[in-house]
């Protein structure tokens, strides 16, 4: 059955890490349906210099120099310009980060948004990826090769958590019990969106009450439980049916629905169109 492609780090990388420095004229090595897929793992980019545009999700983000940004294992996405850019990309499996890194990086209900560094920040995360290149390249079975690989990679990762916490705190997102909640929902959606669409049951498997759970989003985000389970679902069938040839009965089920008129109900009344006509007017 076809589907969005998902790529495998280990197909590449089998010690978990592949970083490079990319400049005018580098194009993919694959071409993709559409110019789409998933993978695995983390990718981050710091763009030095120039311009790029990349497309998450249905959002385009636009890369300045000094442009730092990452994408989650899962998330679509496809570069749309990056012929005038200089930088670093560094695709890592989730397995080297640690769990306080990733709750930073996976538990947040909207798109991550590019940070713009300093000239000075930027330079500091230069003089941690050009020693973790380096090493990277050439020093591959040398003693201790993997550990200082990885602690260089540390070094990065964490500066890169420390930056997106610290937009969290400038934009009030203070760390408290709701927004602890809120962390929690998100990672338990990402998870069981296909089986779980009931906002009691995720409550449920939070130990809070429903009332709770609502407020506690309704506080973090200012939308509750139900708006956030459709808004899953949404993006996952728009997904499919702009990046997939599956037809609408598939992706009603790839979803969970049993029944696909009632999930092509469902999704008109979310978007104003039914899923054959969004398919059309956004593969024009």
């Amino acid at each position: 059955m076809p589907t969005i492609p998902m790529h495998l780090l280990q197909d590449r990388a089998e010690i978990g890490i592949e970083i490079d420095y990319f400049k005018p004229g580098d194009k993919p090595e694959e071409e993709e349906p559409l110019g789409a897929h998933r993978d695995d793992h983390y990718i981050f980019f710091l763009v030095e210099r120039g311009a790029a545009q990349l497309m998450i999700d249905f959002e385009v983000m636009r890369f300045t120099p000094n442009t730092l940004y990452f994408v989650l294992p899962g998330q679509v996405h496809h570069r749309i310009s990056a012929d005038m850019a200089y930088g670093w990309f560094l695709a890592v499996d989730t397995g080297l980060l640690t769990n306080e890194q990733r709750q930073v990086f996976e538990q947040r209900l909207t798109l991550q948004l590019p940070i713009a560094l300093s000239d000075e920040m930027a330079g500091e995360f230069k003089e941690v990826l050009k020693p973790l290149f380096r090493h990277y390249c050439d020093n591959e079975g040398q003693p201790f090769y993997r550990q200082v690989l990885y602690s260089l990679l540390q070094a990065f990762t964490g500066m890169v958590a420390a930056q997106y916490k610290e937009q969290e705190a400038q934009s009030g997102m203070l760390f408290n019990r709701k927004y602890q909640l809120t962390q929690e929902f998100k990672t338990l959606l990402s998870n069981n969106l296909k089986e779980v669409k009931s906002p009691s049951a995720y409550a449920e498997k939070l130990n809070v009450s429903e009332v709770y759970l609502n407020e506690a989003l309704k506080n973090t985000t200012g939308f509750p439980v139900s708006y956030w389970i459709m808004q899953e679902v949404m993006l996952e069938a728009k997904r499919l049916l702009f990046y997939t040839a599956l037809n609408v009965k598939e992706i009603a089920h790839e979803l969970g629905y049993e029944d696909h008129t009632y999930f092509s109900r469902i999704f008109k009344q979310q978007s104003g169109l039914t899923p054959l006509v969004f398919r059309e007017q956004y593969r024009e």
